[in-house]
Protein backbone atom coordinates (compact mmCIF):
# COMPACT_ATOMS: atom_id res chain seq x y z
CA UNK A 1 0.00 0.00 0.00
CA UNK A 2 1.35 3.43 -0.94
CA UNK A 3 1.53 5.98 1.88
CA UNK A 4 2.26 8.82 -0.52
CA UNK A 5 -0.53 8.46 -3.08
CA UNK A 6 -4.19 8.15 -2.10
CA UNK A 7 -5.08 6.82 -5.54
CA UNK A 8 -3.33 3.58 -4.61
CA UNK A 9 -4.65 3.36 -1.05
CA UNK A 10 -5.43 -0.34 -0.62
CA UNK A 11 -5.42 -1.43 3.03
CA UNK A 12 -4.87 -4.99 4.09
CA UNK A 13 -6.45 -6.33 7.26
CA UNK A 14 -6.75 -9.60 9.08
CA UNK A 15 -8.67 -12.31 7.21
CA UNK A 16 -12.15 -12.75 8.67
CA UNK A 17 -14.01 -15.01 6.22
CA UNK A 18 -17.78 -15.23 6.46
CA UNK A 19 -18.09 -17.80 3.65
CA UNK A 20 -16.17 -20.86 2.50
CA UNK A 21 -13.99 -20.84 -0.65
CA UNK A 22 -16.14 -20.71 -3.78
CA UNK A 23 -19.33 -19.81 -1.92
CA UNK A 24 -19.20 -16.14 -3.01
CA UNK A 25 -17.56 -15.51 -6.38
CA UNK A 26 -16.63 -12.01 -7.55
CA UNK A 27 -14.98 -10.41 -10.55
CA UNK A 28 -13.30 -7.08 -11.26
CA UNK A 29 -14.17 -4.95 -14.29
CA UNK A 30 -12.69 -1.51 -15.11
CA UNK A 31 -9.43 -0.82 -13.29
CA UNK A 32 -9.22 2.92 -13.94
CA UNK A 33 -8.67 3.80 -10.28
CA UNK A 34 -6.29 2.10 -7.86
CA UNK A 35 -9.06 1.76 -5.27
CA UNK A 36 -10.05 -1.46 -7.03
CA UNK A 37 -7.26 -3.17 -5.10
CA UNK A 38 -8.62 -2.03 -1.76
CA UNK A 39 -12.10 -3.18 -2.74
CA UNK A 40 -10.86 -6.61 -3.77
CA UNK A 41 -8.57 -6.95 -0.74
CA UNK A 42 -11.50 -6.34 1.59
CA UNK A 43 -13.73 -8.88 -0.14
CA UNK A 44 -10.96 -11.49 -0.28
CA UNK A 45 -10.28 -11.13 3.44
CA UNK A 46 -14.00 -11.72 4.05
CA UNK A 47 -13.85 -15.00 2.12
CA UNK A 48 -14.77 -14.05 -1.45
CA UNK A 49 -13.27 -15.93 -4.39
CA UNK A 50 -12.03 -13.72 -7.26
CA UNK A 51 -12.54 -15.52 -10.57
CA UNK A 52 -12.25 -12.95 -13.38
CA UNK A 53 -10.72 -9.61 -14.29
CA UNK A 54 -11.42 -7.52 -17.37
CA UNK A 55 -10.20 -4.12 -18.46
CA UNK A 56 -10.10 -2.51 -21.90
CA UNK A 57 -6.36 -2.08 -21.35
CA UNK A 58 -4.79 -5.59 -21.23
CA UNK A 59 -1.81 -4.25 -19.28
CA UNK A 60 -4.08 -3.36 -16.37
CA UNK A 61 -5.58 -6.85 -16.32
CA UNK A 62 -2.11 -8.37 -16.38
CA UNK A 63 -1.00 -6.17 -13.49
CA UNK A 64 -4.09 -7.29 -11.56
CA UNK A 65 -3.20 -10.96 -12.05
CA UNK A 66 0.32 -10.33 -10.77
CA UNK A 67 -1.29 -9.18 -7.52
CA UNK A 68 -3.89 -11.98 -7.59
CA UNK A 69 -2.42 -14.87 -9.60
CA UNK A 70 -5.50 -17.07 -9.11
CA UNK A 71 -7.59 -14.75 -11.33
CA UNK A 72 -8.39 -15.42 -14.99
CA UNK A 73 -8.23 -12.62 -17.57
CA UNK A 74 -11.52 -12.44 -19.48
CA UNK A 75 -11.56 -11.74 -23.21
CA UNK A 76 -14.54 -9.39 -22.86
CA UNK A 77 -16.84 -7.79 -20.33
CA UNK A 78 -19.64 -10.03 -21.58
CA UNK A 79 -17.66 -13.15 -20.65
CA UNK A 80 -17.70 -11.99 -17.04
CA UNK A 81 -21.30 -10.80 -16.99
CA UNK A 82 -22.59 -14.03 -18.48
CA UNK A 83 -20.85 -16.30 -15.94
CA UNK A 84 -23.60 -17.69 -13.67
CA UNK A 85 -21.08 -18.39 -10.88
CA UNK A 86 -20.32 -14.69 -10.34
CA UNK A 87 -22.34 -13.04 -7.57
CA UNK A 88 -20.84 -9.54 -7.56
CA UNK A 89 -18.83 -7.28 -9.86
CA UNK A 90 -16.38 -4.80 -8.34
CA UNK A 91 -15.48 -1.86 -10.55
CA UNK A 92 -13.39 1.32 -10.41
CA UNK A 93 -14.22 2.81 -13.80
CA UNK A 94 -13.72 6.43 -14.80
CA UNK A 95 -16.20 8.22 -12.55
CA UNK A 96 -18.57 9.29 -15.34
CA UNK A 97 -18.71 5.67 -16.57
CA UNK A 98 -19.47 3.99 -13.25
CA UNK A 99 -23.24 4.21 -13.55
CA UNK A 100 -23.37 2.72 -17.05
CA UNK A 101 -21.27 -0.22 -15.90
CA UNK A 102 -23.52 -0.70 -12.90
CA UNK A 103 -26.64 -0.78 -15.06
CA UNK A 104 -25.08 -3.50 -17.24
CA UNK A 105 -24.05 -5.48 -14.16
CA UNK A 106 -27.53 -5.36 -12.61
CA UNK A 107 -29.14 -6.23 -15.95
CA UNK A 108 -26.90 -9.33 -15.95
CA UNK A 109 -28.40 -10.35 -12.59
CA UNK A 110 -25.42 -9.49 -10.41
CA UNK A 111 -24.78 -7.11 -7.54
CA UNK A 112 -22.49 -4.13 -8.19
CA UNK A 113 -19.80 -2.66 -5.94
CA UNK A 114 -18.30 0.56 -7.27
CA UNK A 115 -15.62 2.94 -6.14
CA UNK A 116 -16.77 6.32 -4.94
CA UNK A 117 -18.06 8.65 -6.30
CA UNK A 118 -20.75 6.44 -7.83
CA UNK A 119 -22.16 9.13 -10.19
CA UNK A 120 -21.31 12.43 -11.83
CA UNK A 121 -24.90 13.55 -12.57
CA UNK A 122 -28.29 13.39 -10.90
CA UNK A 123 -29.67 11.71 -14.03
CA UNK A 124 -27.26 8.82 -13.51
CA UNK A 125 -28.49 8.53 -9.93
CA UNK A 126 -32.09 8.47 -11.15
CA UNK A 127 -31.31 5.65 -13.58
CA UNK A 128 -29.51 3.64 -10.91
CA UNK A 129 -32.39 4.01 -8.45
CA UNK A 130 -34.80 2.80 -11.12
CA UNK A 131 -32.59 -0.14 -12.04
CA UNK A 132 -32.28 -1.25 -8.40
CA UNK A 133 -36.07 -1.28 -8.13
CA UNK A 134 -36.39 -3.14 -11.44
CA UNK A 135 -33.79 -5.84 -10.76
CA UNK A 136 -33.61 -6.10 -6.97
CA UNK A 137 -29.82 -5.97 -7.21
CA UNK A 138 -27.44 -3.90 -5.11
CA UNK A 139 -25.54 -0.79 -6.18
CA UNK A 140 -23.04 -0.56 -3.32
CA UNK A 141 -20.33 2.08 -2.97
CA UNK A 142 -16.79 1.93 -1.62
CA UNK A 143 -16.76 4.92 0.72
CA UNK A 144 -13.31 3.90 1.85
CA UNK A 145 -12.55 6.74 4.27
CA UNK A 146 -15.05 5.19 6.68
CA UNK A 147 -15.33 1.58 5.57
CA UNK A 148 -11.61 0.88 5.20
CA UNK A 149 -10.18 2.88 8.13
CA UNK A 150 -10.04 1.20 11.53
CA UNK A 151 -10.27 4.43 13.52
CA UNK A 152 -13.49 5.26 11.66
CA UNK A 153 -14.90 1.81 12.44
CA UNK A 154 -13.95 2.19 16.11
CA UNK A 155 -15.64 5.59 16.28
CA UNK A 156 -18.94 4.00 15.25
CA UNK A 157 -18.57 1.53 18.12
CA UNK A 158 -18.00 4.36 20.60
CA UNK A 159 -21.05 6.22 19.30
CA UNK A 160 -23.24 3.13 19.61
CA UNK A 161 -22.06 2.75 23.21
CA UNK A 162 -23.20 6.28 23.96
CA UNK A 163 -19.71 7.58 24.68
CA UNK A 164 -20.47 11.14 23.54
CA UNK A 165 -24.27 11.29 23.73
CA UNK A 166 -26.40 12.52 20.85
CA UNK A 167 -24.39 13.57 17.80
CA UNK A 168 -24.96 17.22 16.95
CA UNK A 169 -22.20 17.92 14.43
CA UNK A 170 -19.63 16.15 12.29
CA UNK A 171 -16.65 18.10 10.98
CA UNK A 172 -14.54 16.48 8.26
CA UNK A 173 -11.18 17.29 6.69
CA UNK A 174 -10.10 15.37 3.60
CA UNK A 175 -6.81 16.72 2.22
CA UNK A 176 -5.11 14.72 -0.55
CA UNK A 177 -1.77 14.88 -2.34
CA UNK A 178 -2.21 15.67 -6.02
CA UNK A 179 0.77 13.92 -7.63
CA UNK A 180 -0.42 15.41 -10.92
CA UNK A 181 2.15 13.69 -13.11
CA UNK A 182 0.89 10.26 -12.04
CA UNK A 183 -2.78 11.00 -12.74
CA UNK A 184 -4.60 9.94 -15.92
CA UNK A 185 -6.00 12.56 -18.29
CA UNK A 186 -9.61 11.96 -17.17
CA UNK A 187 -8.73 13.04 -13.64
CA UNK A 188 -8.45 16.64 -14.88
CA UNK A 189 -11.64 16.67 -17.02
CA UNK A 190 -14.57 17.83 -14.93
CA UNK A 191 -17.30 16.07 -16.91
CA UNK A 192 -15.45 12.79 -16.29
CA UNK A 193 -14.38 13.14 -12.63
CA UNK A 194 -17.38 15.19 -11.51
CA UNK A 195 -15.75 17.92 -9.44
CA UNK A 196 -14.04 17.84 -6.05
CA UNK A 197 -17.24 17.84 -3.95
CA UNK A 198 -18.70 15.02 -6.04
CA UNK A 199 -15.44 13.07 -5.84
CA UNK A 200 -13.64 13.19 -2.50
CA UNK A 201 -16.47 15.16 -0.91
CA UNK A 202 -18.60 12.02 -1.14
CA UNK A 203 -16.52 10.43 1.64
CA UNK A 204 -17.24 13.29 3.99
CA UNK A 205 -20.98 13.44 3.39
CA UNK A 206 -21.34 9.68 3.80
CA UNK A 207 -19.58 9.84 7.17
CA UNK A 208 -21.86 12.63 8.34
CA UNK A 209 -25.02 10.72 7.46
CA UNK A 210 -23.69 7.59 9.16
CA UNK A 211 -22.26 9.04 12.37
CA UNK A 212 -25.11 11.50 12.93
CA UNK A 213 -27.80 8.96 12.05
CA UNK A 214 -29.40 11.10 9.34
CA UNK A 215 -31.69 9.59 6.74
CA UNK A 216 -31.67 12.78 4.68
CA UNK A 217 -30.00 16.18 4.67
CA UNK A 218 -29.90 19.41 2.71
CA UNK A 219 -26.91 21.34 1.42
CA UNK A 220 -26.91 24.87 2.82
CA UNK A 221 -23.78 26.22 1.17
CA UNK A 222 -20.83 25.02 -0.88
CA UNK A 223 -17.91 26.42 -2.80
CA UNK A 224 -14.99 25.25 -4.94
CA UNK A 225 -11.76 26.77 -6.20
CA UNK A 226 -8.64 26.17 -8.24
CA UNK A 227 -5.90 27.91 -6.26
CA UNK A 228 -2.74 26.19 -7.45
CA UNK A 229 -3.26 24.44 -10.80
CA UNK A 230 -3.51 26.92 -13.70
CA UNK A 231 -2.22 24.21 -16.05
CA UNK A 232 -5.35 22.18 -15.23
CA UNK A 233 -8.20 24.70 -15.50
CA UNK A 234 -10.96 22.09 -14.98
CA UNK A 235 -9.45 20.77 -11.75
CA UNK A 236 -10.81 21.97 -8.44
CA UNK A 237 -8.12 21.74 -5.78
CA UNK A 238 -10.32 23.00 -2.92
CA UNK A 239 -13.94 22.60 -1.89
CA UNK A 240 -16.12 22.87 1.20
CA UNK A 241 -19.77 22.61 2.18
CA UNK A 242 -22.22 22.94 5.05
CA UNK A 243 -25.18 20.57 5.50
CA UNK A 244 -28.18 20.24 7.81
CA UNK A 245 -29.47 16.77 8.65
CA UNK A 246 -33.11 15.78 9.04
CA UNK A 247 -32.55 15.18 12.76
CA UNK A 248 -31.00 18.58 13.43
CA UNK A 249 -27.34 17.53 13.22
CA UNK A 250 -25.06 19.75 11.17
CA UNK A 251 -21.98 19.13 9.04
CA UNK A 252 -19.07 21.12 7.75
CA UNK A 253 -16.34 19.59 5.61
CA UNK A 254 -13.45 20.73 3.47
CA UNK A 255 -11.48 18.72 0.92
CA UNK A 256 -8.45 19.64 -1.15
CA UNK A 257 -5.52 18.53 -3.30
CA UNK A 258 -3.07 20.67 -1.31
CA UNK A 259 -1.17 18.18 0.86
CA UNK A 260 2.38 19.54 1.28
CA UNK A 261 5.35 17.43 0.23
CA UNK A 262 6.67 17.35 3.77
CA UNK A 263 3.81 15.22 5.08
CA UNK A 264 4.78 11.55 5.43
CA UNK A 265 1.50 10.30 3.99
CA UNK A 266 -0.90 11.31 1.21
CA UNK A 267 -3.28 13.26 3.42
CA UNK A 268 -3.88 14.22 7.03
CA UNK A 269 -7.48 13.05 7.03
CA UNK A 270 -9.38 13.90 10.20
CA UNK A 271 -12.95 13.71 11.45
CA UNK A 272 -14.35 15.33 14.59
CA UNK A 273 -17.65 14.00 15.90
CA UNK A 274 -19.29 16.38 18.36
CA UNK A 275 -21.88 15.06 20.81
CA UNK A 276 -23.96 16.45 23.65
CA UNK A 277 -21.71 14.69 26.19
CA UNK A 278 -18.28 14.75 24.55
CA UNK A 279 -16.41 14.52 21.29
CA UNK A 280 -14.29 12.13 19.25
CA UNK A 281 -11.41 13.06 16.95
CA UNK A 282 -10.05 10.66 14.35
CA UNK A 283 -6.54 11.13 13.03
CA UNK A 284 -6.87 8.56 10.31
CA UNK A 285 -3.57 8.24 8.50
CA UNK A 286 -0.96 10.00 10.66
CA UNK A 287 -0.57 11.83 13.96
CA UNK A 288 1.66 14.59 12.63
CA UNK A 289 5.13 15.08 14.13
CA UNK A 290 4.35 12.39 16.73
CA UNK A 291 3.49 9.05 15.13
CA UNK A 292 3.60 8.17 11.43
CA UNK A 293 1.13 5.32 11.88
CA UNK A 294 -2.57 6.00 11.50
CA UNK A 295 -5.81 5.11 13.26
CA UNK A 296 -5.56 7.33 16.30
CA UNK A 297 -8.83 7.96 18.15
CA UNK A 298 -9.13 10.71 20.76
CA UNK A 299 -12.16 10.74 23.05
CA UNK A 300 -13.17 13.38 25.60
CA UNK A 301 -16.30 12.96 27.71
CA UNK A 302 -17.49 13.34 31.30
CA UNK A 303 -15.30 10.44 32.38
CA UNK A 304 -12.02 11.85 31.09
CA UNK A 305 -9.60 12.16 28.18
CA UNK A 306 -8.61 9.07 26.20
CA UNK A 307 -6.33 8.10 23.34
CA UNK A 308 -6.83 4.80 21.52
CA UNK A 309 -4.38 3.59 18.89
CA UNK A 310 -6.44 1.01 17.04
CA UNK A 311 -4.19 0.26 14.07
CA UNK A 312 -4.50 -3.47 13.36
CA UNK A 313 -6.99 -3.94 16.19
CA UNK A 314 -10.48 -3.42 14.76
CA UNK A 315 -10.65 -4.80 11.23
CA UNK A 316 -13.09 -3.96 8.44
CA UNK A 317 -16.48 -5.61 9.07
CA UNK A 318 -18.21 -3.95 6.10
CA UNK A 319 -16.90 -6.46 3.57
CA UNK A 320 -18.13 -9.57 5.34
CA UNK A 321 -21.46 -7.87 6.01
CA UNK A 322 -21.74 -6.98 2.32
CA UNK A 323 -21.12 -10.56 1.25
CA UNK A 324 -23.78 -11.83 3.63
CA UNK A 325 -26.17 -9.09 2.49
CA UNK A 326 -25.74 -10.23 -1.10
CA UNK A 327 -26.35 -13.86 -0.20
CA UNK A 328 -29.24 -13.20 2.20
CA UNK A 329 -30.69 -10.06 0.51
CA UNK A 330 -30.37 -8.07 3.72
CA UNK A 331 -29.01 -4.55 4.35
CA UNK A 332 -26.67 -4.77 7.33
CA UNK A 333 -23.47 -3.44 5.73
CA UNK A 334 -25.14 -0.34 4.29
CA UNK A 335 -28.65 0.37 3.13
CA UNK A 336 -29.17 1.14 -0.53
CA UNK A 337 -30.85 4.43 0.32
CA UNK A 338 -27.89 5.50 2.48
CA UNK A 339 -25.47 4.86 -0.37
CA UNK A 340 -27.68 6.81 -2.77
CA UNK A 341 -28.41 9.68 -0.35
CA UNK A 342 -24.68 10.31 0.17
CA UNK A 343 -24.26 10.33 -3.61
CA UNK A 344 -27.21 12.69 -4.12
CA UNK A 345 -25.97 15.21 -1.59
CA UNK A 346 -22.46 15.37 -3.00
CA UNK A 347 -23.94 15.95 -6.46
CA UNK A 348 -26.19 18.72 -5.14
CA UNK A 349 -23.28 20.31 -3.27
CA UNK A 350 -21.26 20.25 -6.48
CA UNK A 351 -24.07 21.67 -8.60
CA UNK A 352 -24.74 24.63 -6.31
CA UNK A 353 -21.13 25.42 -5.43
CA UNK A 354 -19.91 28.99 -5.66
CA UNK A 355 -16.75 29.11 -7.75
CA UNK A 356 -14.10 31.14 -5.98
CA UNK A 357 -11.80 33.06 -8.31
Amino acid sequence: MSNMDGMNYAPKGKPAPVVTPGQFVIAAIALDHGHIYGMVNGLLEAGATVKWVYDRNPAKSEAFTRRYPQVQIASSEEQVLSDPEVHLIAGAAITSERCALGLRVMDAGKDYFTDKAPFTTLEQLRMARAKVLETGKKYMVYYSERLHVESAVYASQLIRQGAVGRIVQVTGFGPHRLNASSRPDWFFQKDRYGGILCDIGSHQIEQFLFYAGCKKAEVLHSKVANYTCPDYPELEDFGDATLLGDNGATHYFRVDWLTPDGLATWGDGRTIIWGTEGYIELRKYIDIARDQTGNHVYLVNKEGEYHFHVDGQVGYPFFGELILDCLNRTENAMTQEHAFMAAELCLRAQDMAIKVN
